[in-house]
């Protein structure tokens, strides 16, 4: 059996109460405390590494600075994030904005530190992987007919005593259980994933990756989230069932050996960003309603935000984005990578493609850049927040092309 090198970190970037949150435009006051850690975790093997960041997106140029920043080639370092609504503002110009430049400077300085940490204690390991038993967690957020994935990949990194160092997972689903309601800095339910697993592994890390979740969630529509209103099933003890129920199916996985070279491969794909079609119609509607005395205060500040928008892009015509797509194999483990939010049926897609091999497919979205929602070209013609507005949330001048999701599939394949 083939052997590798393997090596995790874990960094607590908490910081200080009072940081401005990220993840919800309704939400516009800072944190008022911390519900569990805001960590960055690296796991490396051989000369490949995957940091993990409880944060809701991070900009693609910092990204790359992690990268790097490291002593691995950059071409072999991803850099992820959860995408925890619970998570600091964290990335300038983009989800909210208020990113405290001195808070991002020390993360990023983290992100590296934990790969460098990684490596440094790296010692042999194998790799053993599977997917563990299905979980009724994620929900299509946007049509009740709409694909959801199930699939939960596994894979632990143990030492030749047999002893884990590393336990992988990752789960299609948004990190949003919790509302724009709550102020507390929180990993969300990956963080209660990543607590039962480490429980059960004594001395192990646990990383999870977000897979294809843009359009599922634990069962709420993505209006429900334009509240400051409790809302039914957000609450901890509901994040705190749904990881659980995820890390049991972990536990419970059966894995197998898997053998082969650890490679890594990056290819750059430009995506085209369309103009927003309501630009020049609904700018005056949104300035009248963020005026209106009588809005309620999460109404306010989307329209708000949407005048904000509005100013920035007064004259606009489309422009292009330079995406980052990836593939490591760690043997017969894949893990693709992609950024944005990349829909449910790009993940289901890839993973019918590359599991045609032996082995498992793990396919993260929000890497190495999140600047927005990817829908699959089916999901234009229901239109809806993600399709049609989450942009200006963005900060971009308009939606993603019809189309992108899959020029960034079709670039992985190729890999």
């Amino acid at each position: 059996m083939s052997r590798v090198q393997a090596g995790v970190a874990v960094i607590d970037v908490t910081p200080a109460v009072g940081t401005w949150m990220s993840g919800f435009v309704a939400r516009t006051g800072p944190s008022t405390g911390a519900h569990d850690p805001i960590t960055v975790r690296a796991v490396c093997v051989d000369d490949t590494a995957i940091v993990a960041v409880d944060v809701v997106g991070l900009h693609e140029d910092f990204c790359a600075a992690v990268a790097r920043g490291t002593s691995l080639p950059s071409a072999n370092v991803r850099v992820h994030a959860t995408h925890t609504h619970g998570s600091p503002a964290s990335v300038v110009d983009r989800l909210g904005g208020n990113a405290d430049p001195a808070w991002l400077e020390s993360l990023e300085q983290a992100c590296v530190a934990a790969v460098e940490e990684a490596r440094r204690t790296s010692r042999p390991a194998r790799v053993l992987a599977g997917y563990a038993a299905e979980v009724d967690v994620a929900h299509n957020r946007r049509r009740t007919d709409g694909p959801v994935d199930r699939s939960v990949p596994v894979v632990h990194l143990v030492d030749e005593a047999g002893d884990p160092i590393a336990i992988v997972v990752s789960y299609a689903c948004h990190p949003v259980v919790l509302g724009a309601d709550n102020t507390l800095l929180t990993a969300d339910y990956p963080g209660v994933v990543r607590r039962v697993v480490e429980a059960q592994y004594a001395g192990a890390v646990a990383l999870f990756l977000t897979g294809c979740a843009g359009d599922a969630n634990t069962g709420h529509a993505a209006s429900a989230s334009v509240s400051l209103q409790s809302g039914a099933n957000r609450t901890f003890a509901d994040a705190e069932a749904a990881g659980t129920e995820l890390a049991d199916a972990v536990i419970a996985a059966e894995l197998h050996p898997v053998d082969g070279n650890v490679t890594a491969a990056v290819a750059e794909v430009t995506l085209t960003i369309d103009v927003d079609p309501q630009f020049s119609d609904a700018a005056a509607e949104w300035r009248a309603v963020a005026a209106d005395p009588e809005a309620d205060t999460a109404t306010t500040a989307l329209m708000q935000c949407w005048v904000e928008w509005a100013d920035k892009f007064a004259s606009i015509e489309p422009s292009t984005w330079q995406a980052r797509v990836g593939l490591l194999r760690w043997g017969g483990v894949r893990i693709v990578t992609l950024p944005g939010e990349p829909f449910t049926q790009t993940g289901l897609d890839l993973r019918a493609t590359f599991d045609r091999d032996p082995g498992i497919t793990i396919v993260a979205g929000y890497t190495d850049g999140c600047p927005g929602y990817l829908p699959t070209t089916c999901e234009y013609h229901y239109g809806g927040y993600e399709v049609a507005e989450a942009h200006r949330y963005y900060g971009l001048p308009g939606p993603f092309a019809a189309g992108s999701a899959e020029r960034l599939a079709e670039a992985v394949t190729e890999l």
